[in-house]
């Protein structure tokens, strides 16, 4: 009795439990694959920093000169909200974009 608090004999060795492991090894490789493709020539992580800062460089003066465009039509002041906004939006984008660039790498 081998630090068996039941009192009963250790279970001996079943080949189900063991095909049952190999199959659940193979799945957690098949689902890690499936969900951490890697790119072709390893550059993953520098894709996807690069993807970010070109959706940081689109999607920051054209918010801003959106949300400028919803407050010129409210106020009245035709070119100088949405001048004014896509300008913010554009230093919003670059200090995101330093944010990025000063994270560690993965």
């Amino acid at each position: 009795m081998d630090d068996d608090r039941t009192g009963r004999a250790p279970i001996g060795e079943d080949a189900r439990i063991e095909t049952l492991d190999e199959r659940l090894k193979a799945a957690r490789k098949r689902e890690e694959v499936r969900t951490n493709p890697k790119a072709p020539d390893g550059s993953d992580a520098n894709y996807r920093a690069g993807n970010r800062v070109l959706a940081e460089l689109i999607g920051g003066p054209v918010g801003g000169a959106f949300i400028g465009w919803v407050i010129d039509q409210f106020a009245g002041t035709k070119p100088w909200g949405l001048l004014l906004m896509m300008f913010v939006g554009v230093g919003v984008a670059f200090r995101n974009i330093i944010r990025i660039s000063n994270r560690p790498p993965e």
